[in-house]
């Protein structure tokens, strides 16, 4: 009887290390579920007018350059600036996220093998702090485009409720700048970067929760590095044009992932200069 008695937990923990192995075999699912839930509530959020109170659809047109208002810089309260922040940052989130995921899986994949093979000790993998390094690179870029989003529009250059540019010299600047960008050398190493997540994980990796969070971090900046001149084309096109933020959003992607993105990073810049300097001769 005895014997019996103590054999009764094992069919519990039998059970637990099954449940466990389950979760672990679907892991990778729960991760993608994850980041297809954070770009669904990212897109919802700036469908809804990203807290500023205006409709999405009403500052959405295909024109450009867009329809030619007059503006007066108004001063933001404390309020506005938190909005206009959190706006750009949610609209980062969602445009840069699709882009990240090949990354972000692979880095879920290489860090389960490492403890597969006694490297790493087992546990749960840091993948959400390897995401938050991630979203916190971005975050720092959007507090600089809220600010020069604050001074454009302060200059009467970017419409203060349209949110667009309402001067064709900044349209076209903005056009050829980010045209020259795209042929650059710092645009080929940091897009070589996001195009070769193998590499850079070989290259750059990290352990522990402050080693996790500064690798996502790293490669976060060169994100930011590849396509910061892209996200400020918003101004020209308009800040909550969805047909510019998807837009971008699927060119960034292309850029990324396609087998000749880097073609077509090059292939556009020369066709991004073609239309700023339309702009600045028309």
């Amino acid at each position: 009887m005895v014997q019996c008695q103590s054999k009764l937990p094992e069919p519990q923990m039998t059970t637990v290390q099954t449940a466990a192995e389950h979760l672990l075999r679907q892991e990778r699912l729960i991760v993608i579920a994850g980041l297809v839930l954070i770009c669904l509530l990212s897109w919802c959020f700036l469908i809804a007018g990203a807290g500023t109170g205006m409709s999405t659809l009403a500052m959405t047109t295909w024109e450009l350059p867009p329809p030619a208002l007059d503006t007066v810089g108004t001063p933001w309260p404390a309020s506005w600036w938190l909005i206009m922040i959190l706006m750009w940052w949610v609209m980062m989130i969602a445009m840069m996220v699709p882009s990240a995921t090949p990354m972000i899986l692979l880095y879920a994949r290489v860090y389960r093998h490492s403890q597969k093979n006694g490297q790493l000790a087992q546990g749960v993998v840091p993948t959400a702090t390897f995401l938050s390094g991630y979203l916190v690179s971005w975050l720092l870029f959007s507090l600089a485009a809220t600010g020069l989003h604050w001074g454009l529009e302060q200059l009467g250059l970017v419409h203060g409720m349209m949110m667009w540019s309402t001067s064709p010299i900044l349209s076209g600047v903005f056009l050829l700048a980010a045209g020259v960008y795209q042929t650059s050398p710092l645009k080929r190493v940091c897009l070589s970067h996001c195009r070769s997540p193998a590499s850079y994980l070989s290259a750059h990796w990290r352990t522990g929760a402050w080693g996790t969070f500064r690798f996502g971090f790293d490669h976060g900046l060169y994100c930011v590095g590849c396509c910061w001149f892209l996200m400020l084309l918003l101004f020209v096109g308009g800040v909550m044009n969805l047909v510019w933020i998807v837009g971008l959003a699927i060119f960034v992607l292309v850029e990324k992932v396609a087998p000749r993105g880097d073609w077509v990073a090059k292939v556009s810049g020369v066709a991004m200069m073609g239309a700023g300097a339309w702009l600045l001769l028309g």
